[in-house]
């Protein structure tokens, strides 16, 4: 039998993956692992406080948290609110603050020069050694956390914006130039949507820095009452010695981190995932 006689066999193709079931399945897996990881970890927690009898006033179980943070909800969840209350006001003031004197700097390098080198004093001054100050200045004790707070978020935010206002490919700007455009025009055209990715990173970056300076600045106030936030409970847990509330505090601390980090995650998902690499998936 020749070779001209051998017909060609078919060769099935190979089924192509979905990508909409490996999005899913990459979806669950972000979901499942971290949940996994999490409840491993709290069984061995509980186990070791049953196994090793340590007293709750030194470390209490998962379950004497979980019953802190139920008895005690009614003073926790007015706390919790107070703080959050003022990390995202500061957030928000950072953010128009910090985009606001970031236009103004990079419009002229006499201006940055001349402006710029105050932002990074007030950014390397530990706040904890101006907290007094601005608690004696300060109208108000919650007015004064809102300037610690702001204080903190402002700079990364400002920073960020600088950059990336200053990162506008200068052909882009040539052609911008050459059409006629003026300033204003290339600013809100080309340089603040160029300067987004920069912004949204800042943005991550102040969210959690608003939380801890709002906690950092209630600690060095020292304030109480009803209109306290959960770092004066912490206080209070720690004096008392009521360790399991004190730990359901810290949980709601972390749960408000993550919260924050998850809406500010978010926020720069939406904006950047139709047009930036970073956001855009690999198609090989």
């Amino acid at each position: 039998m020749s070779v001209d006689s051998i017909e060609p066999t078919e060769v099935a193709p190979l089924p192509l993956p979905n990508p909409v079931n490996a999005s899913r399945r990459d979806l669950a897996l972000r979901i499942v692992v971290p949940f996994l990881v999490i409840g491993v970890l709290i069984v061995i927690w509980e186990l070791y406080v049953v196994l090793s009898g340590v007293p709750p006033y030194i470390l209490p179980g998962p379950g004497a948290v979980a019953s802190a943070f139920i008895n005690d909800w009614g003073t926790l969840a007015p706390a919790l609110w107070v703080t959050t209350q003022i990390t995202f006001i500061s957030l928000i003031l950072a953010l128009i603050g910090g985009v606001g004197f970031a236009i103004f700097l990079v419009q002229s390098r006499w201006i940055e020069i001349a402006f710029y080198p105050l932002a990074v004093i007030l950014q390397v001054t530990p706040i904890v050694a101006i907290s007094p100050l601005i608690l004696i200045y300060a109208p108000s004790t919650q007015v004064a956390l809102l300037i610690c707070a702001f204080l903190v978020a402002f700079f990364p935010i400002l920073s960020n914006m600088v950059q990336g206002l200053k990162s506008v490919d200068h052909n882009l700007i040539n052609l911008f130039e050459l059409y006629g455009a003026s300033r204003w025009q290339t600013l809100i055209y080309l340089k603040i949507p160029a300067a987004q990715p920069y912004f949204m990173t800042g943005l991550r970056i102040g969210g959690g820095l608003a939380l801890i300076a709002a906690v950092v600045a209630e600690f060095a106030a020292g304030s109480a009452g009803a209109g306290s936030g959960l770092a004066f409970r912490l206080l209070e847990s720690q004096y008392r010695m009521n360790i399991p509330r004190l730990f359901a505090a810290l949980f709601m601390l972390s749960m408000l981190g993550v919260a924050i980090f998850a809406i500010t995650s978010f926020i720069s998902w939406l904006s950047l995932h139709r047009w930036h690499e970073s956001s855009l998936k690999r198609e090989n």
